[in-house]
């Protein structure tokens, strides 16, 4: 199972056109998080980024900048925060 996702995931990278502007939230994007992601850990840890992202990766987010750290950070639809380092460049361009 987990050859089938990897395959998958290439298939889509072969098929996608290439003057599409990304869309996804994250700097890395989510088919290489969860390409990476199975390939180093395995089917079910590649189908919970799978997951994960899915519910993650779209509108309902918001970027605000922490007042305890003065650091920029991220609020996911599931209420996670994650720091300026996992955010797409495009989204932290003011």
């Amino acid at each position: 199972m987990k050859y089938l996702i990897l395959l998958m995931i290439r298939i889509y990278w072969f098929s996608k056109p290439k003057n599409t502007e990304p869309k996804c939230i994250f700097k890395k994007s989510c088919s290489h998080y969860v390409y990476e992601t199975t390939q180093k850990k395995g089917f079910l840890r590649g189908l919970k980024a799978f997951r994960f992202r899915y519910k993650n990766c779209r509108n309902g987010f918001e970027i605000f900048e922490n007042p305890m750290n003065n650091k920029t950070q991220m609020l996911l639809p599931s209420r996670i925060v994650v720091d300026s380092e996992e955010i797409a460049e495009r989204l932290l361009i003011k």
